[in-house]
């Protein structure tokens, strides 16, 4: 495994509040995906679970060499936490496109926040299959 690009945010968990009181529906289709919506919404710290989430597309970003830009979504990137497995990123779009011209094939993230902040971190990273070993045995 390499190591090509490492990115991270930290995000004040007030802003997130403000925009999702102040542009509710708008900012949420802007920034989520309806499976981070409804992630988000069934947890108990709302607020600080979707800043955490955007600071991990925005660290994302960063670890693939840029930052949001237009003809990028941020629903290209979507955080992914089920079943109590770690967080991953699953890229879609143009945003794709880039991590493939990278040499990235996954991204590995980990995110923390409290009242106040959240912040994530990502690494991009090429991982090479190892060749299968052939059975070499002469059949008896």
């Amino acid at each position: 495994m390499g190591i090509l690009g490492l990115g991270t945010q930290v995000m004040e968990c007030a802003r997130v509040r403000q925009l999702l009181d102040e542009h509710a529906d708008a900012f949420l289709k802007q920034v989520y995906t309806d499976r981070e919506v409804q992630y988000c919404n069934g947890k108990k710290q709302t607020t600080e679970q979707y800043t955490a989430l955007w600071a991990a597309k925005e660290a994302v970003f960063r670890a693939l060499g840029t930052t949001w830009r237009r003809g990028m979504s941020w629903t290209d990137v979507e955080i992914v936490s089920e079943n109590g497995a770690p967080p991953h990123a699953v890229v879609s779009g143009a945003t794709r496109e880039l991590m493939a011209a990278r040499g990235v094939n996954h991204v590995l993230i980990t995110l923390a926040f409290c009242r106040s902040f959240a912040t994530a971190t990502a690494i991009a990273v090429h991982t090479v299959t190892p060749p299968v070993a052939e059975d070499t045995a002469l059949d008896d």
